[in-house]
This record gives C-alpha cells, structure tokens and sequence, in this order.
C-alpha cells in the first residue's frame, strides 16, 4: 500500500491541483465581458475558415463542451453557448479548434479518433482482467494469476496510450482558438492572456490525468516485476 501512495499520491495532488486551477480561472474569466457569446464566437471563427455546414449546438451540462467528429457538430454547454465572457469565447473556440483539426485532417487527432474504440475496449477488459488476477491469486493460481495481470496491464497500457495521444491534440487545439481569437478580432491582445488562463489550466487537467495513467501503470509492472522475481526465486 505505501509504494502504491508513493507512486500515485504525488499525481493525485496534481490532479486536484489542476481541478482547482480550472474551476479558479473559469470563475473569473467568466465574469470578463465578452463582445460576443461563445456560439456567436465559434459560428465566426467556423465560417472564417469555410466550416459553414459545421453546426453549433446548446448541450446539456456544465463544461459539457465537446466537437463531436462522427456528427461534425460542435456542442456548447448553456454557459459558454449564451455566455458574453472570455470564458465562454475561449473554451467554444477551443472546440472548434477540433472541429478545425478534423476537417485539416489533423495526425494526432486522426490517431486519437481510431484509438477510441480500442482504448474503451482495452479499459473494460483490464478491469476485469485485474479482478480476476486478484481472484486467482488468492486461490493460489500463481501462474493463472500472473497471465490475468499480464493482460490487465496490456488493456491498461492501451488507456495512458490514449491519453498520451490526446494530449498534443488538446494543445494544438487551443493553440488554433487563441489564434483565431484574435485574428478575427474576437478578442484582443490585452484579453488573450485571461483566455489563455483558462485554457492552459484545462489542459493541465489532461497533463495530470495522464501523468496519474502513467503512474499507476507504472506501479503495477513493477508489482509484476517483484512478483515474478519472487516466483523465480
């Protein structure tokens, strides 16, 4: 259990760290006036780059935002979609910032998208495979046990491989809303770095839930380590 919190513990920290960062600048860019709404900003931004059969849509939801890429539609939750705030400008141009990368046929993003099934599909069975290698472990299956944790850790390596992928696509992302941002005069250079405290603090929520990924699959291949050397000797 305590190499389990050393592994784990600094990065939960910092996934509550950047919670606390999102939820801090989203509060106060949300009460910066805007010269438009977030569904206002996005359908320009779309339009500026010949994206007019992208549809915008009021989702349900708070910080529900998302571009849907197998219905190429941006989907804005009702504080960012009627939001007048710099906010909401810069997380609906985030989003089409995606919608900008689909149509570009951006790699990342086309990687990201294929390894979604795989990545759902390789989280499913590692649960269970995990259980089992519990089960069976504890009914002294030594070697029944070691091959479900083999395959826990190969199902669980395909989810970090898939937050690993997304994160340069979350950064290009918003790279091309702070862009067109101010381009399109949405905002200006002044008002571009409260935008960008929003959107680098959202995209250290990705960096952490990677990292935590990253350090529990860590964790459990050197539990298997041990384990086999223990099994060994």
């Amino acid at each position: 259990m305590l190499l389990y919190l050393l592994f784990v513990v600094p990065t939960m920290l910092l996934a509550l760290g950047a919670q606390w960062m999102i939820r801090s600048a989203y509060r106060r860019t949300s009460q910066i006036p805007a010269r438009m709404n977030g569904a206002m900003a996005a359908r320009r931004i779309l339009d500026a780059n010949g994206l007019q059969n992208i549809p915008i849509e009021q989702a349900q939801g708070h910080l529900s935002d998302h571009y849907d890429p197998s219905a190429k539609v941006v989907r804005l939750s009702p504080d960012v979609y009627q939001g007048y705030s710099l906010a909401a400008v810069g997380i609906a141009a985030h989003e089409v910032g995606h919608a900008m990368q689909d149509a570009k046929h951006y790699a990342p993003l086309v990687v990201r998208n294929l390894a979604v099934p795989v990545a759902g599909f390789g989280s499913s069975l590692s649960s269970v495979f995990f259980f089992a290698a519990m089960g069976l472990g504890a009914f002294g299956l030594g070697q029944l046990a070691a091959g479900a944790m083999i395959l826990f850790v190969l199902g669980f390596s395909l989810t970090v491989l898939f937050q690993i992928i997304n994160l340069p696509v979350e950064f290009n992302a918003s790279s091309r809303a702070k862009t067109e941002l101010v381009s399109l005069g949405i905002i200006n250079g002044q008002e571009l770095s409260d935008v960008s405290s929003v959107l680098n603090a959202a995209a250290m929520t990705y960096v952490a839930a990677t990292l935590q990924a990253v350090a529990t699959l860590a964790y459990y291949l050197l539990q298997f380590v041990l384990a086999s050397q223990g099994r060994r000797d």
